[in-house]
C-alpha cells in the first residue's frame, strides 16, 4: 500500500513540483512569500520524484548508486540535519539571508530523512508479484 502511494507522490512531484515546493516552504518558512527561488529548484524536486519512482516502480532492485545516495541523504538528514538544511537553502534560494526558518524545520528535515530511508527499504524488497514468480520458478 505504501509503495503505490510513494510512487504516486513521485509522479506528482515530477509533473507538478511547484505545489510540493510551495507546501514545503509554508511548512518550513515564516516568510515563504519573500523567497527568491533559483531557476533549477523545480528540477531538483523533479529529480527527487524521479528517484522515488525509479527505485519503487522497478520490480528488480533499483540502481545501487541511486539507492546509496538516497540512503546516505536520509541518514544524514536523520542524524545531522543542519548541514543539509543549509546546503539545500543555498542551492534552492538566492536570498538565504532573508529566510526565516520555523522552529520545526529540523524535525521536518529528520522526517524527510526517514521518508528517504523508507523508500530505500521498500526498493530493496521484492514486490508481491516477483516473490510469487520466484517461488513458481523454484518449484519447476
Amino acid at each position: 500500500m505504501l509503495r503505490p502511494l510513494l510512487i504516486a507522490f513521485g509522479l506528482y512531484e515530477i509533473a507538478k513540483p511547484e505545489p510540493v515546493i510551495d507546501a514545503c516552504e509554508r511548512i518550513g518558512l515564516a516568510n515563504p512569500e519573500d523567497v527568491d527561488r533559483r531557476p533549477w529548484a523545480l528540477w531538483g524536486a523533479r529529480a527527487e520524484g524521479l528517484a522515488f519512482v525509479w527505485l519503487l516502480a522497478r520490480r528488480e532492485s533499483g540502481s545501487r548508486i541511486v539507492n546509496a545516495a538516497l540512503a546516505l541523504a536520509g541518514a544524514v538528514l536523520v542524524f545531522v540535519p543542519d548541514p543539509v538544511i543549509e546546503l539545500s537553502q543555498t542551492l534552492v534560494y538566492e536570498n538565504t539571508e532573508d529566510l526565516e526558518l520555523k522552529p520545526w524545520v529540523k524535525p521536518a528535515a529528520r522526517l524527510l530523512g526517514v521518508l528517504y530511508l523508507i523508500v530505500v527499504a521498500l526498493s530493496a524488497r521484492s514486490g508481491p508479484d516477483e516473490v510469487e514468480s520466484d517461488e513458481t520458478a523454484e518449484s519447476e
